[in-house]
């Protein structure tokens, strides 16, 4: 299991610095997410200010961009880093797709995410392989490639990529729910797992879907890389945070398959009108000590690596703390927990 890093929400001033940090104290990969900032620029900093670290978007919304503007970024940020970069993306919800980024909401979410996949690895196997770009779906016709419009070839990078294919660059995808993670199954290199998860619920939901959808296309489920983001509590202060955000994220109409399998929906209900009156401050109390402790690795800070090791040891390829890595900021304390899974 891989320990990477989550980027702090901060300008891209402050990027070089935490990306060299984040090598130097031996994190796997460092991740962008698109909340406060554009989650692909700070990704070219990144590329240039480090040598052996993988980075990606954990996510990036898919649906609030074109596949063509989403295939040249990464295509760029690939050949720029040599292969490190991972594309990352996810669907969002309804109300943001609408109301904060002004775009339609598909039908069929799963569909339409499928087919931007496909058009964008339809636009590398075309820049790479010399392939006739002509992709003919239910929400995307892409049939044009002029050379004045067509990048170079990536060179092939000492981890293989490059080399044509669906391998060229790896895609993950994100979700809580079985639909997506069928998808990972079928057709991506990762899935995302979302923070607000409890261990019960990925192995008995999300693993199996995963494996259901690589049956489906005679993959193994060893393929789709697993990157789990966990919710750690070993201060009160963190307790408090982590409650907080369980809180919110419950309140999600869409993620409340997560509170029904463990017999909470009439919690995640409250959650929901507390919400919708933006009543913020009431959420947290809702969150039970049994609550936290299923979505959340609540112990001493001495003990974390091995209680995250127990925890997520057969689930998890990739690990990486909900807690945004700041240097100078506890370094010895992100070292020693790097160390531990080195």
């Amino acid at each position: 299991m891989k320990l990477d890093a989550a980027l702090p929400p901060l300008g891209l001033k402050d990027v070089p610095a935490i990306a060299k940090a984040a090598q130097a104290i031996g994190f796997d990969a460092l991740w962008t997410q698109e909340t406060q900032h554009d989650p692909f620029l700070p990704c070219a900093l990144i590329a240039e200010h480090t040598t052996r670290l993988n980075f990606g978007t954990a996510i990036a919304v898919s649906f609030a961009r074109s596949p063509a503007s989403i295939a040249y970024t990464a295509w760029d940020l690939a050949a720029q880093s040599n292969g490190r970069f991972i594309l990352g993306l996810g669907t969002q919800v309804k109300a943001h797709i609408e109301r904060r980024f002004g775009q339609p909401w598909p039908e069929s979410p799963v569909k339409k995410l499928h087919e931007q996949i496909q058009v964008i690895r339809a636009f590398w196997d075309c820049w790479q392989n010399g392939t006739k770009l002509n992709y003919r779906g239910e929400y995307y016709k892409i049939t044009l490639m002029s050379p004045f419009f067509q990048p170079s070839p990536l060179r092939p990078s000492p981890s293989g990529r490059g080399d044509g294919g669906e391998g060229i660059i790896p895609i993950y995808i994100a979700g809580v729910n079985t639909g997506l993670a069928k998808l990972a199954g079928e057709l991506c290199d990762g899935f995302h797992v979302h923070p607000f998860h409890s261990v019960r619920y990925l192995s008995e939901v999300i693993l199996p879907a995963i494996e259901e959808g690589a049956t489906k296309e005679r993959r193994k489920p060893k393929d789709v890389s697993v990157s789990v983001t966990a919710f750690i509590a070993t201060t009160s202060e963190e307790m408090n945070f982590a409650r907080a955000q369980v809180s919110f994220y419950a309140s999600t109409p869409s993620y409340r398959p997560v509170m029904d399998l463990h017999g909470w929906s009439g919690v995640a209900e409250k959650l929901s009108a507390h919400a919708a009156r933006g009543e913020w401050a009431e959420m947290p109390m809702l969150i039970t000590d049994e609550m936290l402790n299923e979505f959340a690795v609540v112990t001493e800070e001495s003990k974390l690596a091995d209680e995250l090791k127990k925890r997520y040891d057969d689930i998890a390829d990739r690990l990486t703390l909900y807690t945004p890595f700041v240097p100078g900021e506890r370094d010895e304390w992100w070292r020693e927990l790097a160390e531990n899974f080195h």
